[in-house]
């Protein structure tokens, strides 16, 4: 018997933990193509382009090289790839990228997430951001969708200067292209820890577990089934509570979602957090907070088009 066991397991809840100890008859967790690595260092002189100074990539992760067509100066985009198309029992997935002093960089995924079903172990997708003095990094992949008894834990770290920012979104998505009814994964935990020189600002968790409780019920998503979220961590801006209030109203304009911002403590940054039936439309909403908090930090709108603004 193969014993799955994370390399951090102090970071693992005990349900994953326990999951983690299932068997698995195919290729064990961090196996090979089942233990993706991506480790990304961005940096910038000056005013020039930012530049990928160094990358790691292991599949399930692929990298092909980034992309200057952004509007923002200086501002580079990364886009991973995943050959595989899915995630997979004990599939473990670790992005980590280090946005050197003054870098601008936007990372995203070619396409959503899809967590297959699962009889044994789960996925682990995590993420480490690190933003130096005076930079700027995004961090807005496409959305997760859950299939079919899926378990899956997503951990994201923020570590940044007081001086930077750094934007992160997420879509969730209940209900992959299978047949079956939404929120009929097994587990899904989501946790975002966020500090800002080492004080810790933000630390936000979903845990979902369908078959104990009812992720429909009036204090989780109610009537909805998709959720959108959106952090701003923009410690050294005075524009959050302007920037809170055009947000508010760029959502209040879209009639298929339900959202709202808050303030952080000491006024740090602000989340958005966005309900709906359809991923389309959660993703539009989270793309116009992502548009409208451009706007406000970097004086030019995101990359999406026209019509969204």
């Amino acid at each position: 018997m193969s014993i799955d066991t994370d390399s951090d397991s102090a970071a693992v809840p005990p349900a994953f933990q326990e999951y983690g100890e299932q068997h698995l008859p195919q290729s064990p967790a961090f196996g090979h193509g089942k233990n993706g690595i991506a480790e990304l260092v961005v940096a910038r002189e000056g005013d020039n382009p930012t530049r990928l100074l160094s990358d790691y990539v292991k599949v399930p992760y692929h990298l092909t090289g980034t992309l200057d067509s952004d509007p923002a100066p200086g501002l580079t985009t990364i886009c991973l790839q995943d050959p595989t198309g899915a995630v997979t029992q004990g599939d473990r997935q670790t992005l980590s990228v280090e946005a050197r002093p003054g870098a601008r960089a936007h990372v995203t995924t070619q396409s959503a997430t899809k967590v297959q079903t699962m009889k044994a172990s789960y996925a682990h997708l995590d993420a480490t951001l690190v933003a130096d003095s005076g930079a700027y990094l995004e961090y807005l992949p496409g959305p997760t969708i859950l299939n079919e008894d899926a378990r899956c834990l997503q951990t994201t770290t923020v570590d940044m200067a007081e001086d930077a920012t750094v934007i992160v979104g997420d879509v969730f998505v209940p209900n992959g292209l299978t047949d079956h009814e939404p929120f009929s994964f097994d587990h899904f935990h989501s946790r975002l820890e966020a500090s800002v020189d080492d004080a810790l600002v933000c630390a936000d968790a979903v845990d979902l577990r369908p078959d104990e409780r009812d992720p429909r019920d009036p204090a989780t998503v109610g009537d909805y089934s998709v959720i959108g979220t959106l952090y701003v961590f923009a410690p050294a801006s005075e524009e959050l509570d302007g920037l809170a209030d055009g947000i508010h109203d760029r959502l209040a304009e879209l009639p298929a979602v339900h959202g709202g911002t808050s303030v952080l403590k000491d006024e740090a940054g602000l989340t958005v957090r966005v309900l709906g039936d359809r991923s389309a439309d959660v993703t539009a909403a989270i793309e116009a907070a992502w548009d409208e908090s451009r706007q406000a930090l970097l004086g030019v709108g995101a990359p999406i088009g026209e019509d969204q603004r």
